[in-house]
């Protein structure tokens, strides 16, 4: 008996060393945006940021984003309902700059989760040539913007999804991060996404990017208004219609301030499955 149990565990040892080194391997060889040149002025860009209850964050995302290097942008910042100062803080942000318009929902119509609809909102205001979906959470160095559409353009691409750097503070919660990373990449294997003979696509709320053409051509979020995780299921469904899709590593881009603590982490994940 003690024979079995040690062949057993020594089994399910190596499984797991050999998922591991297959999402090592995956990730390292996906392209890092960090090394890609910047696209010099060219076509409107359109941010999209649906924003709900994020006093906290969106005054530092948005200001982080105002100082790309690719200056043809326009924001629309969509306030989904907010009880907080969202709504408020987006305004100020409006007087700021001449960039950014600013849409306030204050009901949701039956048949779509919040955040679908807020974007989809957003993406009817939109006048760009390509559509960055993001979150209100996210902070990007100035080259981010330039870089990631010098990429979309050198591939010809219809959506290109940047993985961020999750910053966590304390061991627990980093642990946690490691694990909830390591589970996505085991199921959902999101490097696969690059093949184009793969049906495997993939989507980060932190950094979409999709051409307005391709999207609008898909079906936009109408397609998706009641999937609770809307950014992988844009990508996905995008992936298997046939469109062109990338993933990239932006970790020294892209930053995402992940949860305070462990508590805040699972109530988050949690109202992903629970968004109204």
């Amino acid at each position: 008996m003690e024979n079995i149990l040690i062949i057993l565990f020594s089994l399910g040892i190596l499984v797991w060393l050999v998922l591991l080194t297959d999402a090592l391997l995956g990730f390292r060889n996906l392209d890092i945006l960090e090394k890609e040149a910047e696209l010099k002025p060219g076509p409107l860009l359109s941010v999209i940021v649906a924003a709900r209850n994020e006093e906290k964050q969106i005054k530092t995302s948005v200001l982080s984003q105002l100082k790309q290097t690719y200056q043809h942008v326009e924001w629309i910042l969509v306030n989904d309902r907010s009880s907080d100062d969202t709504g408020k803080i987006m305004n100020e942000l409006q007087e700021r700059d001449p960039r950014i318009n600013v849409l306030h929902i204050n009901e949701l119509p039956e048949g779509w989760l919040g955040k679908n609809h807020a974007l989809y909102k957003g993406s009817l205001h939109a006048s760009g040539k390509w559509l960055l979906f993001t979150d209100a959470d996210v902070r990007f160095e100035k080259e981010a913007f330039a870089k990631a559409l010098h990429y979309f353009e050198k591939h010809q691409l219809d959506l290109l999804t940047a993985a961020p750097n999750l910053n966590a503070n304390r061991f627990w919660l980093k642990s946690f991060v490691a694990f909830f990373l390591f589970g996505f990449s085991y199921f959902k294997r999101p490097w696969m996404a690059n093949n184009p003979k793969s049906k495997i696509g993939t989507g980060i709320g932190a950094f979409n990017l999709v051409s307005k053409a391709a999207y609008e051509s898909f079906g936009t979020h109408e397609k998706i208004k009641m999937r609770p995780d809307d950014d992988l299921q844009l990508g996905m469904k995008m992936k298997r219609a046939g469109f062109q899709q990338r993933i990239v590593t932006a970790l020294h881009l892209i930053e995402v301030e992940w949860y305070g603590s462990l508590k805040e982490a699972f109530v988050g994940l949690e109202k992903i499955h629970l968004q109204d």
